[in-house]
């Protein structure tokens, strides 16, 4: 990669706190468009707007992520002084549409929960560390990677809360139902203390702490054994399950944004299609029309 480019993936990492994923997800696209293009910092806008032809075969929401990182690479190449125009406006602008998150059933919940809850009877720690991690990906919505890297000091003793670190190293406090504070009681009581680790999910192999796709591999596993279509279910649909459930509920839109600990309202209201006949309802009962209709 040209030396432009390594600045402005460094740059996303010290200044931003961007995520090893999102570094990662980045940088191939970068190097593609390098490899396309030639050096991005002198690459001519006719040759930018070549990238429409590259790309004519890849998804509309694959090409939007290419060309918002290099609309990004080139306003930061801007700013350095490094180009003298910003070539992002002859960029592709393919449209995409923002998929609906999976719905998980309240039965699928609850055969899920099922089959953890039995085998995690057993007192392995292998079942009980599993209890604790799908506790806490449907009971306080966490991200895979917000709860693989789990502190252990990120549990308090006196509080029903976690305090999580979350994208661009934002943190936030969440709170743990009585479920979930049950089920890492269990897990605290058999976690390893050797060798010691400073994770609540500490790992056996390289990583230091349990990945985040072995944490998939386990849902999966688990979802698999419960009776449940295993290409249907991943710790991110657990966590949609936490936010549709909640809405479902009646929960504020505002207060579920701090609990994602999502930066942007716009990021939350895709939930808000997971129960339009509660919004029908909410509609019938509540508007000035529907209740003199009522009344007549």
């Amino acid at each position: 990669m040209s030396a432009a480019t390594e600045a402005f993936l460094a740059m996303l990492a010290t200044e931003r706190g961007a995520a090893r994923n999102t570094l990662a997800a980045y940088r191939r696209d970068l190097e593609q468009a390098e490899e396309a293009i030639g050096d991005l910092a002198d690459a001519p806008r006719d040759a930018v707007a070549g990238l429409a032809r590259v790309w004519a075969d890849l998804a509309p929401s694959s090409a939007a992520r290419k060309a918002s990182a290099l609309r990004q690479f080139f306003g930061f190449a801007a700013d350095e002084g490094w180009r003298a125009d910003d070539p992002s406006g002859a960029l592709p602008a393919p449209r995409t549409r923002r998929p609906l998150p999976k719905v998980m059933s309240h039965d699928a919940i609850t055969a899920l929960f099922a089959r953890a809850e039995d085998e995690a009877e057993s007192g392995e720690p292998a079942a009980v560390r599993l209890l604790a991690l799908i506790e806490l990906l449907y009971g306080s919505g966490l991200r895979a990677t917000e709860l693989v890297g789990l502190p252990l000091a990120a549990v308090p003793r006196d509080a029903p809360f976690i305090t999580v670190t979350g994208k661009g190293g934002a943190t936030r406090l969440v709170p743990v139902g009585a479920r979930a504070t049950a089920a890492l009681g269990r897990w605290l009581a058999l976690r390893p203390a050797v060798p010691p680790s400073r994770y609540l999910f500490p790992s056996r192999g390289k990583e230091p702490h349990l990945s985040r796709v072995r944490l998939f591999q386990l849902v999966k596993a688990l979802a698999g054994r419960a009776g449940l279509d295993p290409a249907a279910i991943s710790p991110h649909v657990l966590r949609h399950a936490f936010a549709t459930h909640l809405l479902e509920g009646g929960a504020d839109l505002r207060v579920l944004q701090t609990l994602l600990g999502h930066a942007d309202i716009s990021t939350t209201q895709i939930y808000t299609h997971v129960e339009p006949s509660r919004l029908i309802a909410l509609v019938n009962s509540c508007h000035p029309l529907a209740t003199s209709r009522a009344s007549d």
